[in-house]
């Protein structure tokens, strides 16, 4: 069921969730875009100024709850804010970045875009980087097909 925009809190949402309330007009926010299925609004703890969170209307707490058109959909705005930093906010970029669970401060999925500029500060992913042990690597690698296709494919 799509949400309808006149009617507030509908359809797939929950009257607890802070971007729930967001994306219903409930809660005020500093929006950037809105449409039928997404709200993108500033984060009110911006990594750097113009840090833009995108979220789906309906109430999905992590990315894997999402079906293909959802996030089809969200990507593609994801994409027009992307766009849309650089222009105007003299960025030379952006970080894009969706958390699961770990670090997901609302429960309900968003992602960041954060303009980016060249010398700003912010260094790699955040934490320290890692190396694989010597034929680590590919049973890494081997786990996570298994995980997606399934054992010897």
């Amino acid at each position: 069921m799509d949400h309808d925009l006149s009617s507030g809190l509908a359809g797939d949402t929950d009257p607890s969730c802070a971007f729930c309330r967001v994306a219903a007009g409930a809660d005020d926010a500093h929006v950037v875009w809105a449409d039928e299925h997404v709200v993108a609004f500033l984060d009110r703890a911006p990594l750097f100024k113009g840090h833009v969170l995108v979220v789906p209307r309906r109430h999905r707490v992590v990315l894997d709850d999402l079906d293909d058109d959802e996030v089809a959909v969200l990507f593609g705005r994801v994409r027009r804010v992307v766009a849309a930093v650089p222009v105007a906010l003299d960025a030379h970029g952006t970080f894009v970045a969706v958390n699961n669970v770990v670090s997901q401060s609302v429960a309900h999925v968003h992602v960041h875009v954060v303009p980016r500029r060249r010398k700003d500060g912010l260094r790699g992913f955040f934490w320290p980087r890692q190396r694989y042990a010597e034929g680590e690597a590919a049973a890494f690698a081997a786990r996570l097909r298994d995980a997606l296709v399934g054992p010897g494919t």
